[in-house]
């Protein structure tokens, strides 16, 4: 049984929370101030502490100091009825597991504080699955093709193509080009065209004379002068001017160009990869882009998968990412749960790989744990699909059946015991759901999915005692149509920790229609 320690001067808050966690399992410990549960940190220590910030004595800033020097892996929840940003700030500053305002509900405080203490239990050691910045990693079919191509190219000059959807690696598969080429010992250099004005790219890519235009107080190198021997990476190819193009092809047919403003040709010796998330047959045929020159460009094409067509990719890459962000940020490396990895993988990554880099750093820093669960997850991917076995518990809260725990990702919460013939039959429903990995919206493997059989089974003996007279005037469907929309509503409100209009975007339905059925399901005291 684990412990938890509460430390609050205020002998209200220590009698709440003591009787809610004990009713939840935990053995409790209160303290009335700092300086008692220091002293029972010399010969004891907790899974999880929790601790007001403002006491007599010692405060619980100075307190989780001072927990941090001797406990540093023990999780700190501070809460306090001051909420305001210099206090947030300090606590997370110095270290805490999570900031939990004042007044707070009791059910939404005990599922923080069984997430601090499951973040305190002993885990397996990170394995590390990389150790270089440029690496490209991938287990997939598609990314093998891509490595098998980058090794038949390492001898080569070729001119290469590089296609695939912004945030796929182009230019990450560039570096990879240039360093197992014969130029690796030479200069690489990195240009999007995109992203350079249209009236200064002529003079970004061929530098230009002393005097050839307002402005030019002095001659000025380009960067194919600059890539001289080595490689000229150009980005976003597509988005060249015409004039430009035509340019660029005279370089790629004959090697030389003219600083702008200049007489004396240059000599080019420079292999170029080129790269764009455009379709550049599709601009051809708009006459957007040079057919000539994407001939020449079209030497050797690599295209690079998107995230979403290699899913099985993405456990590889999220390791690999926080661990980059662990050794930037110089703390430890944190971990996903297995559920948090299943909504990562299923998840679309418009973004691709470069979405997913952002997604661990945002989750370095703002994660409150080392465990990262799918409630830590960014909003916009934990929208991803939740397993039927989750929604078979919720469903089974709204038709009555006697509750197990609810999934992690949609907050915590428990009913009344189960009679074992109802344990039974919702254990092995669950189970089936969970062994084939049935998802939400997917054809159920045996005719309806196991929230439905659930559903099913309340309904008809519901029906059965309304026929015997036992549930005296029939209002069944009224009944179990409002406890369903409370329990999805309910547990949509758990999952944006109370903010409604987050929740209306989760569920689909307006500001407006949220807020009217909040009121008409008397659910106002829920949310405090």
């Amino acid at each position: 049984m684990s412990a938890v320690w509460v430390v609050d001067d205020d002998e209200s808050i220590r009698w709440v929370l003591e009787r809610a966690l004990s009713r939840a399992g935990y053995q409790v410990r209160a303290f009335a101030g700092a300086a008692q549960c220091l002293a029972a940190l010399e010969t004891d220590a907790p899974a999880a502490l929790v601790s007001d910030i403002r006491m007599p004595g010692e405060n619980g800033i100075d307190l989780l100091k001072k927990i941090k020097t001797s406990h540093a892996r023990l999780p700190v929840i501070i809460m306090t009825a001051f909420s305001d940003l210099d206090s947030a700030v300090s606590a997370l500053q110095g270290g805490a597991f999570e900031y939990l305002p004042k007044p707070f509900d009791i059910d939404t405080a005990v599922a923080l504080i069984a997430r601090a203490v499951k973040q305190g239990e002993p885990s397996d050691p990170v394995e590390e699955v990389a150790t270089g910045q440029r690496e490209i990693l991938g287990k997939a079919a598609s990314m093998q093709e891509v490595f098998r191509a980058i090794g038949r190219l390492s001898n080569s000059n070729v001119t290469v193509l590089i296609t695939g959807e912004s945030g796929t690696g182009k230019e990450l598969v560039a570096r990879a080009l240039h360093d197992h080429s014969p130029r690796a010992g030479k200069v690489f250099v990195a240009l999007n065209t995109a992203a350079i004005p249209r009236d200064l790219l002529e003079s970004e890519l061929f530098g230009h004379e002393r005097g050839a235009f307002t402005g030019a107080q002095a001659t000025r190198v380009g960067r194919f002068e600059q890539a001289e021997g080595g490689t000229l990476f150009l980005d976003e190819i597509g988005d060249m001017p015409a004039e430009l193009q035509t340019r660029l092809l005279r370089v790629l047919s004959d090697g030389q160009y003219y600083r702008v403003g200049g007489h004396q040709p240059q000599r080019a010796n420079v292999r170029v990869i080129a790269a764009t998330h455009q379709d550049l047959e599709e601009r051809v045929r708009q006459g957007l882009f040079r057919e000539d020159l994407f001939h020449r460009l079209n030497v050797i094409r690599l295209r690079l998968p998107a995230l979403r067509d290699r899913s099985e990719d993405t456990a590889l890459l999220t390791k690999h990412f926080l661990q980059a962000s662990a050794r930037e940020l110089g703390g430890d490396v944190k971990r996903l749960t297995e559920e948090a990895m299943q909504v990562m993988t299923q998840f679309r990554w418009p973004g691709n790989v470069r979405q997913l880099e952002n997604v661990c750093h945002w989750l370095t820093v703002m994660a409150p744990s080392q465990t990262i669960d799918v409630g830590d997850l960014p909003p916009e991917v934990r929208g991803a699909p939740v397993r039927a076995s989750s929604l078979a518990a919720s469903v089974a809260q709204a038709v009555g059946t006697p509750l197990v725990p609810v999934d992690p990702a949609l907050g915590a919460g428990y009913g009344e015991p189960m009679n074992m013939s109802a344990r039974a039959d919702f254990d092995h429903e669950a189970d089936r759901v969970h062994s084939s990995s049935q998802m939400v919206g997917s054809p159920p493997s045996g005719g309806m999915s196991a929230w439905s059989n659930l559903l099913e089974r309340e309904v008809s003996a519901q029906l059965d005692q309304v026929q015997r007279g036992d549930a005296g005037g029939s209002d069944l469907m009224d009944r179990l149509t409002r406890e369903f929309e409370s329990v999805i509503i309910r547990t949509a409100l758990r999952h944006t920790r109370g903010r409604r209009i987050d929740a209306a975007q989760r569920l689909g339905i307006g500001r407006n229609t949220i807020t009217r059925k909040i009121a008409d399901l008397h659910l106002e005291s829920d949310e405090r």
